[in-house]
């Protein structure tokens, strides 16, 4: 999209012609009182007219200049400075903004309702854009980072659960960076026409909704337990194995299958139990 901003890099000084104006100001006041002329009222009165274009730019603000509804340019250069009194004069500030949005109620993409926000860093570029083709920018900002957060949540699912069947790679919850990108590309993308740059774009808070949000702590705190159960199992198998084979190789004892089922139930037990395992010495035979 081509900028029709036009930079106006040589405003006139705004010093000197403070120091006309005043001249004028104080001479026409002086020569009033000296010579009674109604003609220095008129001066007087040109005086202030002449004031109407003084204008202050301070450093990351701009003034868009506007005659009779005719765009005349941008000052951006930072100031004192004076322009044709009939400009409108309007300021924009240039400097990066935090918006914090707020909590949104939305679906992810397994259609689970989740609560999300963001938080966006941006600041106007293009003062034509953000001045004339949208109504207001900052209301603008708002309603379509709203828009990008409630996209992006229904393209990701908030997590990765197996028991759905899910693979996927990138969630809410564990891609953090990918989701933030994905986020900052959507915003950037609808707020180009408002002349707004995006500076950063980040997922500020992210929960189940209250309704489901007990039954889905409860779902992954079992799948964590499975996961670590399944971990746990895979190692005492691995340990149970090296044992019956270090028996063997060093001949230590002779096991049949009846005593080498019955030592890996045991070692299963001690190795897989939630509890300290309590041993009991057999004071009589192998059989008892």
């Amino acid at each position: 999209m081509v900028s029709n901003e036009k930079i106006i890099t040589s405003p006139a000084n705004g010093y000197v012609m403070l120091f006309i104006i005043a001249l004028l100001f104080l001479g026409s006041i002086a020569g009033f009182f000296l010579i009674k002329s109604p003609w220095l009222l008129l001066l007087f009165l040109f005086s202030i007219f002449l004031a109407a274009g003084l204008i202050l730019v301070n450093p990351n603000e701009s003034r868009v200049l506007l005659l009779f509804g005719e765009y005349i340019g941008t000052v951006k250069k930072n100031g004192l400075f004076w322009v044709n009194p009939f400009y409108t004069k309007k300021k924009i500030s240039l400097r990066a903004r935090n918006f914090d949005s707020e909590r949104l109620k939305v679906n992810d993409k397994m259609g689970n309702p989740i609560m999300i926000s963001t938080i966006l860093v941006w600041r106007v570029q293009d003062t034509y854009r953000a001045s004339f083709d949208v109504n207001n920018y900052e209301n603008f900002v708002i309603v379509q980072t709203d828009a990008a957060v409630r996209k992006l949540a229904s393209l990701y699912p908030y997590d990765n659960f197996a028991d759905e069947g899910l693979d996927e790679d990138i969630t809410l919850r564990s891609s953090v960076n990918e989701v933030s990108e994905a986020l900052e590309m959507e915003i950037t993308e609808r707020l180009h026409i408002a002349g707004i740059e995006v500076l950063e774009a980040r997922i500020g808070y992210l929960a189940y909704a209250n309704e489901i949000a007990s039954a889905m702590l409860k779902r992954q705190q079992a799948t964590a337990i499975v996961a670590a159960r399944h971990k746990i199992v895979e190692g005492a198998v691995s340990m149970v194995e090296m044992a019956l084979e270090e028996l063997g190789r060093k001949e230590i004892v002779i096991l049949d299958d009846e005593r080498r089922a019955a030592m890996v139930s045991n070692l299963m037990v001690v190795l897989c139990s939630d509890k300290d395992a309590t041993p009991i010495v057999n004071a009589g035979t192998l059989n008892h």
